[in-house]
């Protein structure tokens, strides 16, 4: 039996920064995705490892069942979403550990130690095997790990006891409510291995889909009444994420009264994005008008993150060279460098799209397409069981 799941990455609408201030943030699906295909062998096939292939950088690690039984000999599977504990990890790192990845991929740990977690803590300890690749750049800013974490439990889960699936179903089908709940409590947990402590908004963006509203800790699911879609540019400039949040908050204590200032504005502009993707559409007038008034906000939100302090020089050059076109565009996520979004309208011909692609890989940048809120995680099925 195989099954291939994907889970989408996601962006940053309004309120990135601000949200770590106790202003409100919207967060949105993108239609990029990435994919996990996990095989069980038949009986036939002799096989008794466990391996994981990621070929978007043409590695390949597997471990011996018998290896990891003897690493976990008193494992009980399937346990209830819950966090690594010390002591689990280390004896997965040294199975990581034994696999020698090479310098140049150290970063993939991490992730190659998610996977161990999540297939262990499911299905205990059998062969497998899982292909993993996927449409989003790695540390851009566009919910990569998350999407990883997401697809792999989907994955895992599906092949598992613990959902319950339409195995004869063609094509892509959704989970149910309670599916999607358990699947986003373990994309959690493998986030948490990979980050320390995530927020919980990338994976539950990449699970339910479409957009989410979060302020304080409390995230509210948002369906949007309107087609978007963005160009979305990784500057491919790497940005420290801790040190941006960290500078926020350096301006903030130096300059407490303006900078609050600037978190209301932000808060009143997630608002109204909020508020404009979820009212109903009448005609394509309407459709226009809504996309005026969103250009409009994240043309503010990216100057209120100016004010903050977190945009970059090649920020600043995407923002010219989309402003020429007279389109909109800010950053999304972090800042430093990293991805900006550009607001597509509906009626914009596809010759100026692709004027406007060429101008910024010019400047050596890379852009993708995607459209905006889509469907979360997904699963289809092949082979008998």
């Amino acid at each position: 039996m195989e099954v291939r799941a994907r889970a989408p990455g996601k962006i940053i609408l309004a309120g990135e920064h601000a949200v770590v201030h106790g202003s409100a943030a919207v967060a949105a699906s993108i239609d990029l995705y990435t994919y996990v295909s996990l095989r069980l062998p038949t009986p036939a096939d002799n096989d008794e490892t466990l391996s994981l292939q990621l070929k978007d950088v043409s590695l390949e690690f597997s471990w011996p069942v018998a290896r990891i039984k003897e690493a976990f000999p008193n494992l009980e599977t399937p346990i209830p979403p819950s966090s690594c504990s010390l002591e689990t990890l280390k004896l997965i790192a040294s199975l990581v550990d034994e696999q020698n990845i090479p310098e140049a991929n150290i970063g993939l740990a991490a992730g190659v130690t998610a996977f161990l977690w999540l297939f262990i803590s499911i299905h205990g300890c059998k062969p497998a095997k899982a292909v993993v690749n996927s449409e989003l750049p790695l540390g851009s800013g566009l919910g990569s790990s998350a999407a990883f974490c997401v697809a792999l439990s989907a994955a895992i889960l599906a092949l598992s006891d613990s959902v319950t699936m339409d195995f004869s179903h063609q094509g892509w089908q959704v989970f149910g409510e309670d599916e999607l709940e358990l699947l986003n409590k373990w994309a959690f947990e493998g986030e948490k291995i990979i980050h320390g402590k995530p927020s919980g908004i990338d994976n539950t963006v990449s699970t339910y889909g479409n957009m989410i509203k979060f302020k304080s800790g409390n995230l509210t699911r948002l369906k949007t009444n309107m087609p978007l879609k963005m160009l979305i540019t990784n500057t491919k400039v790497g940005r420290n994420t801790k040190a941006l949040v960290a500078g926020v908050s350096e301006r903030t204590l130096k300059h407490p009264t303006a900078m609050a200032s600037v978190f209301t504005a932000v808060d009143s502009i997630s608002s109204e994005v909020a508020t404009i993707i979820q009212s109903p559409v009448s005609d394509d007038l309407a459709i226009t008008e809504k996309e005026e008034k969103l250009a409009e906000l994240m043309e503010m939100n990216q100057g209120l993150l100016l004010s903050m302090g977190v945009s970059h020089a090649s920020i600043e050059t995407v923002l010219r060279t989309t402003l020429k076109y007279k389109l909109s565009s800010k950053l999304t996520g972090a800042g430093g460098g990293g991805c900006v979004l550009t607001l597509l309208p509906t009626l914009l011909s596809g010759i100026v799209v692709n004027q406007v692609i060429a101008d910024l890989e010019t400047c050596g940048f890379q852009c993708l397409l995607a459209g905006i809120g889509g469907n979360g995680a997904e699963i289809s099925f092949s082979g008998t069981s």
